[in-house]
């Protein structure tokens, strides 16, 4: 007996529903993403094949260039709470919106006694701006000292975790400038520390 052939027919798949699955995603990612901020201080690091990833939070970096020393740490949160604790160390009163537009700052380089005019100053205006470096003399005009210990305080009353720190230096800066760094860091007995550099190509 003959098989019967069946008669095949074409399918058509409607790719309307995944279409907009697409641009929904698409969108998503564009309205909840956020745009680099640029760098108060450019450096160029220096080349190492080590490949080790910086952790997304809990870790403040350092960033050393032109003898001058800038601070910045990752979270709103840490931000506005070391704001906080530094406005009481010098007896400066930050509003609300002063503390909302400080948490946006990623770094900075400017003495506390200029930090109310910085805040107020646009990003734009701020990358204009030629920041002097955050005070770090022995002494006690050691204002980055402050900084990095209130900030150590408030990562821990906010995510009782020890902050971590990594020091972005140039690689034509002079030494005396990072040893500066480091000792400040090694005089609060932080004796480990992430030292940033770009990758350098493996033949």
């Amino acid at each position: 007996m003959p098989k019967v052939k069946i008669k095949r027919k074409s399918t058509v798949t409607d790719m309307t529903a995944m279409c907009d699955v697409a641009f929904l995603l698409l969108t998503f990612f564009i309205l909840t993403a956020t745009a680099r901020q640029p760098e108060a201080l450019e450096v160029e690091t220096p080349s190492s094949t080590v490949t080790f990833k910086l952790p997304d939070t809990d870790i403040s970096t350092l960033t050393v260039g032109q003898d001058k020393v800038f601070f910045g740490v990752v979270g709103y949160d840490v931000r506005v709470n070391t704001l906080e604790r530094m406005g009481k160390q010098y007896n400066i009163n930050f509003t609300d919106e002063e503390k909302k537009r400080f948490s946006l700052i990623e770094n900075f380089g400017v003495p506390v006694a200029s930090l109310k005019q910085f805040i107020a100053l646009e990003n734009s205006e701020r990358m204009k701006i030629k920041q002097p470096g955050i005070p770090s003399d022995s002494g006690a005009n050691n204002e980055l000292k402050q900084w990095i210990l209130q900030s150590r305080y408030a990562t821990k009353e906010l995510h009782n975790v020890d902050l971590r720190f990594s020091i972005k230096g140039d690689s034509n800066e002079e030494y005396p400038t990072i040893r500066k760094v480091i000792d400040i860091l090694q005089d609060q007995e932080i004796n480990k520390f992430s030292l940033i550099t770009s990758l350098e190509g493996v033949n």
